[in-house]
């Protein structure tokens, strides 16, 4: 795991405006060494622009971004420290994956003698080995994506930047991406710009939520699905509130020790509990609330802890 006191990235007051459009207005946030942090929000929302300014493809109208602690444009200080994936990233159609990431290798300064093998185990890390020879424009999509993405990881970078590292590739290649990410979560800061919210919410230990330019939220993912203060238990159809065999005895949940509310959507079969943060923990929360359920004959089609994060995301923006 990373230590360090200072964040990977700091954000303050960031603004960048087009003509009259401002895009990106007033931002500001911290994101931790070793956390993986999604940008999240709607088209138009600004993430994009804001990975752009992280990226150091634009620079600030106003406020400012810093790197490690260095503006994103200062490339001698951030060379070999930071990693980047954009979305449409073209690899050379001539080159063949190894001559693509060892150039690129020589790029980030690894030494010649290391380049190479650098390179082979940025490739070995995203499972494709067997490509070093072939030519890039032979690659399928999924294929290029992982080698932009060796590319991205080559050396040992502490902040790597990706946006939307899983679009337009099957599940199984998808899933594969997501399986790169979590291996190196808390070995460097990884910033994923996404539509993909269950994707976020699978990977991320925080994330910023964009809406028309301007921050709505900045919290981490457990604070974000509420899923250290609250569980949602779906039941079978046709469950009601009362007493009888099969039916929710929320007065009851509510007595549990640590609950604070319980209340049966019926309309939506759900089941939502919230407890008292610090004093328990949802694991705890769900085994007495499926005790008692089970005890009254209630028949379970489904436990979760905290909201979807989809559903947070569609409250604010």
């Amino acid at each position: 795991m990373v230590v360090a006191t200072e964040p990977a990235v700091r954000i303050k007051g960031l603004t960048k405006r087009f003509g009259m459009k401002t895009a990106v207005d007033g931002v500001s946030f911290e994101i931790a060494p070793g956390e993986v942090f999604g940008l999240i929000g709607p088209n138009g929302a600004g993430k994009t622009t804001t990975f752009s300014l992280l990226a150091g493809y634009l620079k600030p109208s106003e406020g400012t971004v810093e790197v490690l602690g260095h503006p994103p444009t200062a490339v001698d200080a951030l060379r070999a420290r930071l990693g980047v994936l954009p979305q449409d990233a073209l690899l050379p159609a001539s080159d063949t994956v190894g001559e693509f990431l060892v150039h690129m290798a020589r790029l980030q300064d690894i030494p010649k003698s290391k380049a190479e093998g650098a390179a082979r185990d940025a490739l070995d890390e995203v499972n494709g080995r067997e490509w070093w020879s072939q030519r890039c424009g032979s690659l399928s999509h999924g294929m290029a994506k992982r080698v932009a993405l060796a590319q991205a990881f080559l050396g040992d970078p502490e902040v790597v930047l990706l946006d939307e590292p899983t679009a337009g590739l099957d599940p199984r290649v998808a899933w594969e991406v997501r399986r790169i990410i979590l291996a190196r979560k808390g070995r460097l800061a990884i910033v994923i710009s996404s539509h993909n919210l269950q994707e976020l919410e699978e990977v991320c230990d925080a994330a910023a939520i964009l809406d028309r330019g301007k921050l709505v939220a900045h919290a981490s993912m457990a604070e974000l699905t509420a899923s250290n203060e609250e569980v949602h238990v779906k039941v079978a159809p046709g469950t009601r509130a009362g007493a009888k065999p099969g039916q929710v005895q929320v007065q009851a949940i509510r007595e549990l020790p640590h609950v604070k509310t319980a209340h049966l959507d019926e309309d939506a079969l759900e089941l939502v509990v919230s407890f008292k943060k610090g004093e328990t923990d949802a694991e705890a929360v769900i085994g007495q609330v499926l005790q008692l359920l089970l005890t009254h004959q209630v028949r379970i089609s489904g436990v979760a802890k905290g909201q979807a994060l989809e559903t947070k995301v569609m409250a604010l923006t």
